[in-house]
């Protein structure tokens, strides 16, 4: 694997997201190599894995130039249906998953971020849910994520805002669970969840993965058609086209 590093260092797995150079952007490459290494972790003996980008920050979301390439339907769905396996397989994961957030962590990186137990975040760390900004609506269950934490009217404003939010700004609203100082903090954090008896930790979250997986994959579905008729819109190409120019877009609602 090359866009993950993947470490075990006694019941605690690692996954590093690993292309700093674009924020750790996701491509077709890194969604497949997360989803082999959260199988590689599944068959582990480790109880707790800790997510985390290398470089300036966790993750700037779907990568832009893959989105530019991925033109017909089949390739399309394709991406979809691995962002839909990996997003699952994370949710699933009979582990206690902790994501620990510095820098950016927006779109599909922080829908990610969001399908982990725990979320983590330093004081510069920077959070988005900002699909809207190129016309399209959030992946990777967004919609499933940001609900259950802030619930269903606050998870529309966010997402219509497409505003990015400081760490503290996502710990008021519960977006955030922690915020540390340093990397020593995550480590005690670590330990302390160590010491406790993971085994029934883990038990109730397969308890309720298995109660409400069918929503999540019932919402994963509707984001995938939903963004298969947003790509056809003018309002989508004009937002790519302003991404790429460093311009405010102009929509024009079609």
């Amino acid at each position: 694997m090359e866009t993950v590093v993947l470490s075990f260092s006694g019941n605690v797995a690692v996954l590093e997201l690993n292309r700093p150079d674009s924020l750790n952007a996701m491509d077709v490459q890194m969604l497949n190599e997360l989803v082999e290494a959260l199988r590689q972790v599944e068959r582990s003996d480790a109880q707790l894995l800790l997510i985390r980008g290398r470089g300036r920050g966790f993750s700037a979301g779907g990568d832009i130039k893959t989105m530019l390439r991925v033109e017909d339907e089949e390739a399309f769905h394709d991406v979809m249906n691995t962002i839909q396996q990996l997003i699952t397989t994370l949710y699933e994961l009979p582990k206690i998953v902790v994501a620990a957030i510095h820098g950016p962590a927006a779109g599909l990186g922080l829908s990610f971020a969001l399908a982990s137990d725990y979320v983590i975040a330093t004081k510069d760390a920077r959070l988005a849910m900002n699909f809207i900004g190129i016309g399209l609506v959030p992946d990777g269950g967004g919609h499933f994520f940001l609900a259950k934490r802030v619930g269903e009217v606050k998870a529309k404003h966010l997402i219509w805002e497409g505003k990015t939010m400081s760490a503290m700004e996502a710990y008021d609203l519960g977006i955030v669970d922690f915020i540390v100082e340093n990397e020593e903090q995550i480590k005690q954090k670590l330990a302390e969840w160590q010491a406790k008896p993971l085994q029934a930790m883990i038990a109730t979250k397969t308890l309720y993965a298995k109660t409400t997986k069918d929503e999540l994959l019932h919402v994963l579905q509707l984001e995938t058609d939903a963004q298969q008729k947003m790509r056809k819109t003018k309002d989508h190409r004009e937002g790519v086209q302003a991404f790429l120019e460093k311009r405010k877009p102009n929509f024009i609602g079609k």
